[in-house]
């Protein structure tokens, strides 16, 4: 049987579950900027940090899931994402259009990923 790893572990969630060669990130989102290009920005710089931990990195991601709080977003998020995800290695992907935890929150980023 194969061990599940928590790191960054509270009593609600961890950021990070590994299991096997597979890692699981909690939600992560940006500073409450007011546009969702620089609230991207800084969710998928907390994505990147976070894989790096774990031993994965953009090249390995599997699953993305994206939540905007407004889909009249979407081209404004997919520009930064584009910008991000490295040529040749883009996820399985999904977007949609939820309320988030906060009202000041634009976009929520949910990863799965391999690692080595």
């Amino acid at each position: 049987m194969q061990t599940i790893e928590r790191k960054q572990t509270n009593q609600r969630m961890s950021q990070i579950v590994i299991h096997g060669n597979s890692l699981y990130l909690a939600g992560q989102v940006g500073e409450y900027h007011h546009n969702v290009a620089d609230q991207t920005r800084d969710a998928l710089a907390r994505v990147e940090a976070l894989l790096e931990q774990a031993g994965s990195s953009r090249e390995q991601l599997l699953q993305v899931t994206i939540w905007l709080a407004n889909m009249a977003d979407f081209a404004a998020m997919n520009a930064v994402w584009d910008a991000w995800i490295p040529l040749g290695h883009a996820p399985a992907r999904a977007c949609g259009e939820a309320k988030l935890a906060d009202p000041r929150l634009l976009v929520e980023v949910i990863v799965v990923a391999a690692r080595e």
